[in-house]
């Protein structure tokens, strides 16, 4: 598999966007979310994307340079419209209004509708811890989603995602967890690797457990969270659909959009305005000290918080890289081929 930087992850997916067309400011956006998803070892969210997005292009669904609008705003909250642009344009620009509005108000709500995919939620929760705050972050599928609710067969929801954080000394707690077994993502890098997934992520078309990927793609469906317990990833992703896609106004259910359409919701605390920052830290460092402390099972050498695996992820393909599938790299060569650019 070829080995790149996340540098040049970055830039090659901005050559991509903006050889289809997308405005540069958004496409930088757009890569430097990518390839940061590639540098945490979420491959499944990183510039294996690009296809998706383009063929989304192609199909009118994501409309680059449309305005992000704001719908409507209080002191502590605002409802934005994306208008179908890019969906890390839209959470970015979120993320710096909750912020802001936080910061005045102690608290804020931002709300996105008519938003196509963000990425990956856990970099907005955690670009609002390292900012001093704590969040909470959902997103709904309001078109076709890809996983059957429990007892079901047939795909009725989306993914569903959710992400909490909060500062953790110089860097973040972040959880970053989708609703169903896994994301959908996942089962295509496996796809492309020619690899098998674990069992209990997938069923086939006719509701039998597999292994085999490509069983997702010809009719099958992903798993709700929880396995036997399944009840409970299926009813955290009802309560988002509520959240992300009701109350937004994205809605639910909707047969006019494709999946990876997304409606989205985030909640800010200024943590200031509530516990004083150095009480805060105190009480983080006793907590993950006896989190960590804890008598391990056999065979577990240490327990990692939220996020910590992520983090060091991260410092290890900053330095070494990223290899990528060879078939991905197929599919982006012959993307910028078909886009008249070239990416090496």
């Amino acid at each position: 598999m070829p080995q790149f930087s996340i540098d040049q992850l970055a830039e090659i997916a901005l050559q991509i966007l903006t050889a289809a067309g997308v405005p540069e400011d958004d496409a930088r956006t757009v890569a430097a979310e990518l390839a940061d998803a590639n540098a945490v070892g979420h491959d499944s969210h990183g510039v294996i994307r690009l296809m998706q997005y383009l063929e989304m292009i192609e199909q009118g669904f994501v409309k680059p340079g449309a305005a992000v609008e704001t719908v409507r705003s209080g002191p502590a909250f605002t409802l934005l419209d994306a208008n179908f642009n890019f969906g890390q344009v839209a959470a970015t620009r979120a993320v710096e209004l909750g912020i802001e509005q936080a910061r005045q108000a102690g608290t804020s709500t931002v709300m996105i509708r008519n938003c196509n995919h963000v990425g990956r939620l856990g970099s907005y929760s955690k670009r609002a811890a390292e900012s001093g705050l704590a969040s909470m972050m959902a997103v709904n599928a309001p078109g076709p989603g890809g996983v059957a609710p429990f007892g079901g067969i047939e795909r009725r929801l989306g993914t569903n995602p959710i992400s909490m954080s909060a500062p953790w000394g110089e860097t973040a707690l972040v959880l970053d967890m989708t609703t169903s077994a896994t994301a959908e993502g996942k089962v295509r890098v496996a796809l492309q690797k020619g690899e098998s997934v674990p069992e209990g992520w997938i069923i086939d078309a006719d509701g039998n457990p597999t292994t085999n990927p490509a069983r997702l793609y010809d009719g099958g469906a992903l798993l709700p969270l929880g396995g036997p317990l399944g009840f409970k990833g299926f009813g955290l992703s009802v309560m988002i659909d509520v959240f992300g896609g009701m109350l937004s106004g994205s809605g639910v259910c909707r047969t006019d959009l494709p999946r990876g359409a997304n409606g989205v919701w985030m909640y800010f605390v200024d943590l200031p305005q509530f516990i004083e920052r150095g009480a805060f830290d105190n009480l983080m460092s006793q907590y993950v000290d006896a989190v960590r402390s804890t008598k391990k099972a056999p065979g577990v050498d240490e327990i990692l918080m939220p996020g910590e695996i992520e983090l060091r992820r991260e410092t290890d393909r900053r330095a070494n890289g990223v290899s990528v599938p060879d078939e991905t790299w197929r599919q982006i060569q012959e993307l910028a081929q078909k886009l008249g650019t070239s990416v090496g």
